[in-house]
C-alpha cells in the first residue's frame, strides 16, 4: 500500500460516469447539470470514464471504445471543449466533490498522435507492424514501456491534467510497470499533492494467464505499493459464483474475511456489484429483497464504495460502451432514500479503522461485524432476501437501525434477531 495512503478513504462513496451515455446530449453540459443529484447521494468523489478523443481506425461498434484513446492530452470534441471540462471539474468541486478522470496507458488507439509521431514507443510484432498483447481487444495497439521518452511524456501528460483534477483511476494498471507508477505518483505530487490514485487491479485468472504467456502482470500487492486503492476483481467473481450457485456463501464470506491478513493494514479496496465492464447487479441479483441486502452490504464493507451511474435507478442494462447507448432514469424516491441512509452509515467511524470479520450463517445469511476498542457495528443481511431467525453476541435489548431513516428500534432477544428479509445494521458496546 502506498505508505501515505489514509484510510479515510473506507468512508467515501465514488460515483462512475460515462459521459456519452450519462445524458441524451452526452455532453459534458449535461452531466454538469446532474451534479447536485449525484452529490445528493452522498458522493464524495465523481469518476469520469476516459474524456479523450477516440481513435477512427479499427473501431468497434458506431462511435468506439473510450478506452481506444487518440490524444492523451485533449478532450473529445463530442463531449463539449476543454472549457467545458473545466466548468465541469469546477462545479464538482464547488459541490465538495472531487474528480477522477480515466487513464489509460497500456495503449491507444491504432491512428494515436503517439502512433503517428513516436511509433518507437510502441510493441511490434515479429513483422514489424503494431499489435496488442491481448487478443480480443483488437482496436488498440500496445505502447512499450522500455522507452524511456514513453515515461517522460505520459508522466507530463498526468501532470498537465492533475493541473485540474483531483485523481486517476488506471485502466488494467498491472500491464504497466510498477517503477513507473511510483514514479509518477512522486512527481504528480508536486503538483497535485494528496492526488489519489485507484488501479483497475485484475482478476487471479488474468494474472495468471498473462504471466504464463510472457507478460509482466503486477499483483495486488504490487499495486498497493504505489496506488491508494485496488478493484476488489480478486474476489468479486467469487460472488458471481455464489450467485450462480457454483459456490456456498460462506466461500465468498472467508475470501472478504481472508483480504483482513494478506494485505497492509491501511489497504483499501474499491467495493462495487457493478461496473462498465460488468452486468448491472439489478440484471444478476433481480430479487427486490435479496438486491436490496447486496446493495447495503455493499456500503457496510470495509472499502471505497462505488455506484456506476444508473445502479441508483436499478437498471438492468448495461450501456454499451462503442454505442450511443443512454440510461433508462426511472429513479426510484425509495431506492434514493435507501443510498441516502447508507451514505450517512458510510461515515460511522468504525467503517474508517476496525477489525473487519464476515461470516455465513444458514439460511444465506452474512453476518459482518466492525471491531475498535469496545464498540461493535453488527450487520446482518439476508442475501436471499428470507425471513429468519439470526444468533448475535449483543446484549438484550433495542438499539436503532441505522438502515432505517427512522432508526425505528432491532430487538434483539435471547440472544436473537428477527430478520424480515431486510438488512439490519445496529452499533453497541461490549
Amino acid at each position: 500500500m502506498a505508505k501515505n495512503t489514509t484510510k479515510t478513504y473506507r468512508n467515501q462513496i465514488m460515483y462512475s460516469v460515462f459521459v456519452r451515455n450519462h445524458t441524451p446530449g452526452g455532453t459534458f453540459e449535461g452531466v454538469r447539470r446532474d451534479l447536485k443529484r449525484i452529490k445528493a447521494l452522498g458522493t464524495d468523489i465523481v469518476w469520469l470514464l476516459p474524456i479523450h478523443p477516440i481513435g477512427e481506425k479499427c473501431r468497434k461498434g458506431t462511435l468506439g471504445s473510450p478506452y481506444a484513446i487518440r490524444d492523451y492530452r485533449a478532450v473529445n470534441p463530442e463531449y463539449g471543449t476543454l472549457e467545458d471540462f473545466q466548468y465541469l471539474v469546477d462545479d464538482i468541486h464547488a459541490l465538495g466533490m472531487k474528480c477522477i478522470i480515466d487513464v489509460v496507458y497500456n495503449h491507444t488507439s491504432p491512428d494515436s498522435w503517439l502512433a503517428e509521431h513516436h511509433p518507437e514507443w510502441f510493441y511490434h510484432k515479429p513483422d514489424g507492424s503494431f499489435g496488442n498483447r491481448v487478443g480480443d481487444w483488437w482496436d488498440v495497439i500496445d505502447l512499450d514501456y522500455a522507452s524511456p521518452g514513453l515515461w517522460d511524456y505520459q508522466i507530463e501528460t498526468l501532470k498537465y491534467w492533475a493541473g485540474m483534477v483531483d485523481g486517476f483511476r488506471c485502466d488494467v494498471a498491472p500491464l504497466v510497470p510498477l517503477d513507473f507508477w511510483l514514479r509518477a505518483r512522486a512527481e504528480v505530487e508536486a503538483v497535485r499533492p494528496g492526488c489519489f490514485w485507484l488501479a483497475e487491479s485484475v482478476e487471479p485468472d488474468f494474472v495468471q494467464g498473462g504471466r504464463a504467456d510472457g507478460l509482466t502482470v503486477l499483483s495486488d500487492s504490487e499495486c498497493f505499493q504505489a496506488f491508494d486503492a485496488c478493484y476488489d476483481y480478486d474476489i468479486f467473481h467469487d460472488l458471481h459464483k455464489y450467485l450462480r450457485g457454483e459456490v456456498p456463501l460462506s466461500f465468498y464470506a472467508d475470501r472478504i474475511s481472508r483480504q483482513e491478513v494478506i494485505y497492509p493494514d491501511n489497504y483499501v479496496k474499491l467495493r462495487f456489484l457493478e461496473n462498465h465492464d460488468q452486468a448491472r447487479a439489478a440484471f444478476v441479483i433481480p430479487e427486490g429483497f435479496a438486491l436490496l441486502n447486496w446493495t447495503a452490504f455493499l456500503y457496510f464493507q470495509k472499502g471505497l464504495t462505488m455506484l456506476y451511474a444508473g445502479q441508483e435507478a436499478e437498471c438492468g442494462h448495461r450501456p454499451s460502451l462503442f454505442d450511443k447507448d443512454d440510461i433508462a432514469w426511472n429513479l426510484n424516491e425509495g431506492v434514493t432514500r435507501l443510498l441516502q441512509t447508507l451514505a450517512k452509515l458510510k461515515k460511522n467511524p468504525l467503517l474508517t479503522d476496525s477489525r473487519y470479520e464476515v461470516k455465513a450463517l444458514p439460511r444465506d445469511i452474512l453476518l459482518a461485524e466492525h471491531r475498535k476498542g469496545g464498540r461493535r457495528l453488527t450487520g446482518l443481511f439476508s442475501m436471499g432476501g428470507q425471513s429468519s431467525l439470526v444468533p448475535v453476541d449483543a446484549p438484550d435489548g433495542l438499539y436503532p437501525n441505522l438502515l432505517d431513516s427512522a432508526c425505528r428500534p432491532v430487538e434483539v432477544y435471547g440472544g436473537m434477531v428477527r430478520l424480515k428479509g431486510a438488512p439490519v445494521v445496529f452499533e453497541w458496546s461490549v
